[in-house]
């Protein structure tokens, strides 16, 4: 598996992340199930791991780290990525009446005690602030983060959902550089490739990294897009034995700007044929097609 070194940052990822977002939905929740999905990570070089504190009602995390509290040699082995700064009513949070964004010192610390509680370990590779806060101060924000790279309790730090001009404010007032923006792309969301985001993701020497690049399951639902995309699917798949969930990551792994995508499954049969992605062959010509039938129409 190919490593991915983030600019300005001393941190690698693997080419294919794995995302934890699914974790608590899973019917088997114990540890030897959570450590299974980690080995068959593991044994594809799938060694990057995306959680953020809010996923599974604030409990992945601890999911995940309970893994890493009985063999801790297993932290050496990966990276850990996590995000902040969503806070959600829960019934951990009883007093939170509303879903609401906080940037502040306070809270950014607070929730990386958290992450790093939860995860058994005492830095992560990869901090992202989950959503622009339209309520920032920038200046406390990009200070709380700064000292949280000094500290050595986060070894880098970037954004995720951004646009541009909010991770411009929030660099003009760090030290050190932001590495990261995870977007959302996927064929069946393109916006990213025409609308200047992965433009000036590159233009300012940031990482990106791609959720939801199976569109959150509807490549596989009855559409007008999903009948356009299903014959361009079949001959590929025919042609080097893949399925539609790996030609459609392979599809994002062929653009030249060095994407992420972050891939999750619950199903270890699924799992370990997560990285038979890097092997698909799309040409020029094919990611074109591909493009064109997922909107509808030929490029302008």
């Amino acid at each position: 598996m190919q490593m991915v070194q983030l600019s300005q940052s001393d941190v690698q990822l693997s080419r294919l992340v794995y995302g934890v977002w699914r974790l608590a939905d899973a019917d088997n929740l114990s540890t030897a199930h959570v450590r299974e999905k980690i080995d068959l990570c593991l044994d594809q070089g799938i060694t990057s791991f995306d959680h953020a504190d809010i996923y599974g009602d604030y409990e992945c995390e601890r999911l995940f780290g309970k893994a890493l509290e009985q063999d801790a040699s297993l932290r050496s082995k990966m990276q850990l990525i996590s995000k902040c700064d969503i806070a959600i009513p829960s019934s951990k949070f009883p007093q939170r009446q509303v879903k609401y964004y906080d940037t502040s010192s306070v809270y950014i610390q607070n929730s990386v005690e958290q992450s790093l509680k939860n995860l058994h370990t005492d830095y992560l590779d990869l901090l992202l602030i989950h959503r622009p806060d339209p309520f920032m101060d920038a200046t406390e924000t990009g200070k709380a983060l700064d000292a949280l790279i000094d500290s050595g309790k986060v070894r880098a730090v970037g954004i995720s959902n951004f646009e541009v001009w909010d991770w411009r404010l929030l660099q003009a007032h760090m030290k050190h550089p932001l590495v990261v923006n995870q977007i959302e792309m996927s064929l069946l969301n393109q916006s990213a490739f025409t609308n200047g985001n992965l433009s000036a993701i590159q233009l300012d020497d940031l990482t990106p990294m791609a959720w939801s690049p199976l569109a959150g399951g509807a490549l596989f639902q009855p559409s007008a897009e999903t009948a356009r995309l299903a014959p361009i699917f079949d001959r590929i798949c025919q042609q080097q034995n893949c399925s539609i969930d790996q030609v459609a990551v392979a599809w994002l792994l062929a653009h030249p700007a060095n994407i992420l995508p972050i891939v999750g499954t619950n199903h270890p049969d699924r799992i370990k044929t997560l990285s038979k992605a890097m092997d698909i062959q799309i040409d020029r010509e094919t990611w074109f097609e591909l493009l064109t039938a997922a909107v509808g129409h030929e490029v302008p």
